[in-house]
């Protein structure tokens, strides 16, 4: 029995997807629940899991094609085997054109005389370590046409894998290597989700009347009390006791007393929104994702931590749902993880807010007429000067400071 995989039901907010990388090729068998496909859209990377056991008969689209909710993606023979398969379909018995994506199968005996008659600057050509068994079929034909060892390529795919991109990419630069000389230059295209941020950051500043405004906080008092209760709130949660939940619970409470923060703008309407669905910045080899927190106000540091990490690791392994990306009322992104000193972020529309962590360095700084070193940090509060006024951004962000300076007392949510 043929069995339809068909391209899920996509959120409003995205019109369609791209395909990215095939892990089937017709004739190979699936198992159900198997990956066959990656799809991606505008935000994340979508797995199209095959719904039986068989063998796939028909690929109806290539990587690099558009796709919309429900479109047909392949056929799949059910209970078949690859051995007993029937040959994969490229087009109808009339023999019309096959579908974008079909590979058409011929004899191998017809398709070896073929290729002895060929010229050699036509032949594929294999390397002398040829892995090209492991890729997609829109890529292994390139790396065959082009002569290129997969080995040798550095893929940007799920998991590392080698995209037909890449092998493209990769031939262009070794071209321009030879006749650039000592000057080469590669020409690499944008994958959809950099230009989905492009756009977005573009939009922000063309329709955002963007003001920053920054403070620093002294963070000894928070440095002292992980190192207290670090080892025992690791040993009764399971998880590391970091920054970032001391950040999130600030900003939980300083956007309920400053809601003009956590607020929107629709056309002329203001939307006050009555929770704190925090959106957590991580970069990934794709670009920057921001996943949301859902009520940070009701959390406590431990469900903090754990949600974060929880969404690190689905970045890392492209496993974040389009669910885990929409809404957010706040943004909160830390440059310091990679050494950032000071910065202005870009506000995520329709968003208001965002707030910029940086690195931790030791300053001297004045403390009761003395001067000492401190673990001081730069803040930075970009927000939307439409709605909100720089005495509610200032005051915000003196409330994050003076939580973050005394958090025994947020800890007793004083």
């Amino acid at each position: 029995m043929a069995t339809e995989i068909k391209v899920p039901v996509l959120p409003e907010s995205v019109s369609d997807a791209t395909i990215a990388t095939w892990h089937k090729k017709a004739g190979d068998a699936v198992k159900r629940d198997e990956n066959i496909v990656d799809l991606e859209t505008d935000k994340v990377v979508l797995e199209v899991p095959s719904t039986v056991d068989g063998v796939i008969k028909e690929i109806k689209f290539s990587e690099g094609d558009t796709v919309t909710s429900q479109q047909l993606l392949a056929i799949i023979e059910e209970g078949a085997t690859a051995e007993s398969a029937p040959a994969a379909e490229s087009g109808s018995k009339d023999k019309e054109a096959p579908a974008a994506g079909a590979e058409e199968v011929q004899p191998k005996s017809d398709a070896k005389k073929a290729d002895d008659k060929a010229p050699a600057s036509t032949k594929p050509q294999s390397s002398g370590n040829d892995k090209t068994g492991d890729l997609p079929p829109g890529a292994r034909f390139t790396a065959q046409s082009q002569g290129i060892d997969p080995s040798q390529v550095e893929g940007t795919g799920r998991r590392g894998a080698v995209t037909k991109e890449d092998l493209i990419n990769y031939a262009s630069g070794k071209t321009a290597g030879v006749s650039g000389g000592a000057r080469p230059e590669e020409r690499v295209p944008m994958t959809r989700i950099r230009k989905t941020i492009a756009a977005r950051l573009m939009q922000s500043k063309e329709s955002i009347a963007m003001l920053t405004s920054f403070n620093e906080v002294n963070l000894g008092k928070v440095m002292a009390l992980r190192k207290e209760l670090g080892e025992q709130f690791q040993k009764d949660h399971g998880i590391k006791l970091g920054f970032m939940s001391f950040f999130a619970k600030a900003a939980a409470n300083a956007l309920a007393k400053y809601p003009v923060v956590n607020a929107s703008v629709d056309k002329d309407d203001i939307i006050y929104h009555g929770y704190a669905d925090i959106s957590v910045a991580i970069s990934t080899d794709r670009g920057l994702v921001t996943p949301v927190l859902r009520n940070v106000e009701r959390m406590g540091f431990a469900e903090v931590e754990q949600g974060i990490a929880d969404f690190a690791k689905k970045a890392r392994d492209g496993k974040l749902g389009l669910d885990d990306l929409q809404g957010g009322t706040f943004t909160i992104t830390n440059g310091g993880t990679f050494g950032s000193l000071m910065s202005t972020p870009i506000v995520n529309p329709p968003q208001s807010a965002i707030l910029g962590m940086h690195a931790i360095k030791e300053r001297a700084i004045v403390e009761n007429g003395q001067v000492v070193a401190a673990p001081m940090m730069y803040l930075a509060l970009s927000y939307d000067h439409r709605i909100i006024d720089g005495r509610d951004a200032v005051l915000f962000l003196v409330d994050i400071k003076n939580q973050l300076e005394n958090p025994h007392r947020m800890l007793l949510g004083l």
